[in-house]
């Protein structure tokens, strides 16, 4: 964006110098809209204006707005996810391949391997709109929307506004990786703080199904609403039960920290291929608008991809946590550590990727999509 000063200088011009042009260009930036200015050819610096446009909260609604409109289109998929993540749904698959006769996956090549999982991973979908019926399909979806909205904008806001501060602060104004690495640290955490309880709740009332049979479903559900979820986890663990999970929460940062970073990187990337382009004054080929067109697409679905195959396992970890106490009150899953060597004594290294098919369908293109666009 760019503005003009409006200011213009009496003064004369002196033997042997151009005049100053009367109206210097301001550059306003977009992500922050600190406007700033380089030196004309006489050295002459212009007046650096702050905060021309109310820009931090512009983080805040499009964050808002995004994640409400991406969690509600991909909801039947995030309810898959987190019921492939749960043990109860990974004891019915096993119990499943042992009524059908099927071996274990790790005795099959790779291709029909992931056949399999593809075809166990519908299976369950499918099932759950046959038995539960269609609504089954969002369940959650209402602490979803009330969480992906602050979690989203609280995540846009920190991260925008935590990189223009660190930079100008301790880096002289400029961004690089570490800028980067750092302010996506800082967003990360804020928002798992924030929304953890709201978190917990969705992802119980997604598992209730364990608490129903298929006769009287209705009426064994241990949870009503949102609301009785609460006040049921207060009083049966008190106000800590909804912050169980945090610590997967806190090891999930790395993933959203690697993701900005990557992102940022791609963009820097695709910023300098446009200037270079842009000086070298040549045309524009098919490939050249195409990548001007889908290139923040496809770096935001990228980034998002290989971050989530690489951190995937804390998902896992972090829906086992928030799941419901047993029946005799007792926790199978007491914490970050010792949740990750049960799973893995139990069930294998596989169930720490359990529900990552729904999860990249559901995670991957909302990213392209809310990041960008």
């Amino acid at each position: 964006m760019i503005f003009s000063s409006t200011s213009q200088s009496t003064a004369p011009a002196q033997i042997g110098q151009a005049p100053r042009d009367a109206r210097t260009p301001l550059i306003q930036s977009l992500e922050t809209s600190d406007v700033t200015t380089e030196e004309n050819s006489h050295n002459v610096s212009v007046t650096r204006k702050e905060g021309a446009v109310a820009k931090p909260w512009a983080h805040f609604v499009a964050g808002g707005i995004g994640g409400m409109t991406s969690a509600t289109l991909t909801s039947p998929l995030d309810v898959l996810k987190t019921r492939l993540q749960s043990d109860f749904y990974q004891s019915q698959i096993a119990a499943t391949r042992v009524a059908r006769g099927t071996p274990s996956l790790s005795v099959f090549s790779l291709p029909r391997s992931a056949l399999l999982h593809f075809q166990e991973t519908f299976q369950i979908l499918f099932s759950i709109h046959r038995v539960e019926g269609w609504r089954a399909l969002f369940k959650g979806l209402g602490p979803n929307l009330t969480g992906v909205v602050p979690a989203r904008a609280i995540n846009f806001y920190a991260y925008g506004n935590g990189k223009r501060i660190i930079s100008d602060r301790f880096n002289n104004g400029e961004e690089n990786a570490w800028v980067h690495l750092c302010a996506a640290a800082i967003a990360g955490i804020a928002t798992g703080t924030a929304t953890n309880p709201i978190w917990l709740v969705k992802t119980r009332l997604q598992l209730d199904k364990s608490k129903a049979e298929k006769t009287g479903m209705q009426a064994l559900r241990q949870y009503k609403n949102s609301f009785d979820c609460v006040r049921q986890t207060v009083r049966a663990e008190g106000t800590r039960g909804l912050y169980k999970g945090l610590s997967a929460s806190y090891l999930g940062v790395s993933e959203s920290t690697l993701q900005w970073v990557l992102y940022e990187q791609m963009k820097l990337y695709l910023s300098k291929r446009k200037d270079k382009l842009d000086a070298s004054g040549r045309n524009r080929t098919l490939w050249d608008r195409a990548i001007e067109w889908n290139g923040r697409i496809a770096a935001a679905g990228s980034a998002k991809l290989f971050a989530a195959v690489i951190t995937y396992p804390h998902e896992v970890v972090r829906t086992r946590l928030r799941q419901a106490p047993l029946q005799n009150g007792h926790l199978k899953y007491t914490g970050l550590v010792q949740c990750f060597t049960t799973i893995f004594k139990e069930e294998g290294m596989s169930s720490l990727y359990g529900g990552l098919t729904p999860h990249l369908l559901r995670v991957v293109p909302s990213a392209a999509i809310m990041f960008g666009m």
